[in-house]
């Protein structure tokens, strides 16, 4: 990067489908366990207090743009926060996030607060705000928050190793109450992540890490109106809006219909293959996040290298920002994830996606 690249600037052009001279790069759960230098503030901070310490969010939230000099900026959160400001009160042991009182009935659903995220999640404002003070205007600040479907499948089971067979009997069950509580969601994440564009978020994410368990017809059903409802409430059509489906392969052509100006997909789905369907489909140009697998990462600086510039060159380098298909991985070498951040950003886009 040259020191007069303005990389909020670039990240905003390629969201927008507009002439880049190379593509953004950054990587999701690019704070984490990785990191050395993350080990070391958790060695004094719990996961929580990290994310409801302004301060220490926002020294965490930058470690990878100093470190590995990725294009943007996610504020160090968490998906559940949401969760927990609607009344059920969330735990983050190292064995994963407990969320308790989970939501079983249309009573527990009715009990649901509607929050002032000004008040209760105030923390996570006030980590953008100080994230934009220290990067400075130049670098984007990426917001995020759960896709409906996924934060209702954590309040129904109240904690998830990868089973969410008590949403999914829900949903064939009580179809009504599940509608009810996406619609709860739906509308509380929007408030929160209004406040987060007034802390200074340049982008906004929804991660829906639950959607490859629906079926088309399920997905647009149930989530498809709920993740629309987010983006419809929303406003600021300024802000660029991603949404990453993991596994979504199925839904290709339902994730259009979202309001999203920028579809995340994981490794499983080619890119070349979703941009055809996403411009048969959108009538829109939709720009594409991804797709990199993870596990990559854990081989040789040469295969990651090649991974980061196979997939620049499926897109053709324009309406893309390289990522990987999924968050990084733990045990992934730190100068694995440099080697993908530099690969990205020096990788060869055709002349006719650049700017001449």
């Amino acid at each position: 990067m040259t020191p007069a690249e303005n990389r909020k600037q670039l990240f905003l052009r390629a969201c927008r489908f507009e002439p880049v001279e190379r593509v953004p790069v950054w990587i999701m759960r690019q704070a984490g366990r990785y990191l050395p230098e993350y080990q070391a503030v958790r060695k004094n901070h719990t996961f929580l207090q990290i994310c409801k310490t302004p301060e220490v969010a926002a020294q965490v939230s930058l470690q990878p743009f100093r470190i590995l000099g990725v294009d943007a900026v996610i504020v160090f959160s968490d998906i559940l926060i949401v969760a927990e400001a609607m009344g059920l009160p969330l735990e983050v042991p190292d064995s994963g996030p407990i969320l308790s009182n989970p939501v079983r009935d249309l009573a527990a659903v009715r009990r649901l607060r509607d929050f002032d995220p000004e008040r209760e999640t105030r923390f996570v404002g006030d980590a953008i705000r100080a994230i934009c003070k220290e990067a400075g205007p130049d670098v984007p600040v990426i917001g995020f928050a759960a896709a409906p479907w996924t934060l209702a499948c954590y309040m129904i089971e109240g904690q998830t190793r990868g089973d969410i067979s008590r949403a999914k009997e829900m949903l064939r069950s009580e179809p009504q109450m599940l509608r009810a509580l996406l619609e709860r969601i739906a509308r509380a994440t929007a408030q929160y992540l209004k406040s987060q564009i007034a802390a200074g978020a340049a982008v906004i994410q929804l991660f829906d890490t639950w959607a490859g368990e629906l079926s088309r017809a399920d997905y647009e059903g149930f989530e498809l109106p709920a993740t629309k409802i987010v983006y419809d409430l929303l406003g600021h059509p300024e802000v660029p809006k991603i949404l990453f489906a993991k596994g979504s392969a199925h839904l290709l052509e339902s994730l259009p219909g979202s309001g999203a100006d920028i579809i995340s997909v994981d490794w499983r789905t080619d890119l070349a293959e979703a941009r055809a369907t996403f411009d048969r489909k959108a009538g829109r140009k939709l720009a594409l996040q991804g797709n990199v697998d993870p596990n990559i990462l854990l081989g040789s600086e040469k295969s990651v290298r090649e991974a980061a510039q196979a997939a620049v060159e499926k897109t053709g380098g324009v309406g893309h920002i390289l990522n990987l298909g999924h968050g990084i991985l733990p045990t992934t070498p730190v100068e694995n994830a440099k080697a993908f951040v530099e690969a990205g950003q020096s990788a060869r886009v055709p002349a006719r996606a650049g700017i001449a």
